[in-house]
């Protein structure tokens, strides 16, 4: 292994239903979001074919941290807040994960195909 490598988990365009931002405020209704969340972990010096399970991270933990992790009924006024939740989420299920990069789309006040939206990178709090 040397000093640059690195091991990135990825889930990417989950779509979310999240009260956030203005079109909640206006309608009361969750608003869709395209949710890509990446994930920078301990990486081993060598991954085997018999390497165990427990050497990675789940890719549901991802999943989980962007959905069912998501307080249910809670309004995010901003969608920062939304990618902050995921990273702290991330960061208090393992201690293995590095920093995080949560990129959110706004898929309700899209007008064309244009991505209107966010990009947040947390590096694990120093402890």
């Amino acid at each position: 292994m040397t000093q640059n490598d690195s091991l990135i988990l990825e889930v990417a365009d989950l779509e979310v239903n999240v009260l956030t931002g203005i079109y909640s405020e206006e309608t009361g209704k969750p608003q869709p979001l395209r949710i890509t969340i990446q994930a920078r972990y301990d990486i081993a010096d060598r991954y085997d074919p018999d390497t165990p399970l427990e050497a990675s991270k789940n890719y549901m933990d991802l999943k989980f941290a962007a959905s069912d992790g998501l307080p249910e009924g809670v309004h995010f006024k901003l969608i920062e807040a939304v990618g902050d939740h995921i990273c702290e989420t991330l960061f208090v299920q393992d201690k293995r994960v590095q920093a995080v990069t949560v990129k959110i789309i706004k898929l309700a006040i899209a007008e064309g195909n244009e991505k209107i939206g966010i990009t947040l990178h947390r590096e694990r709090p120093a402890q």
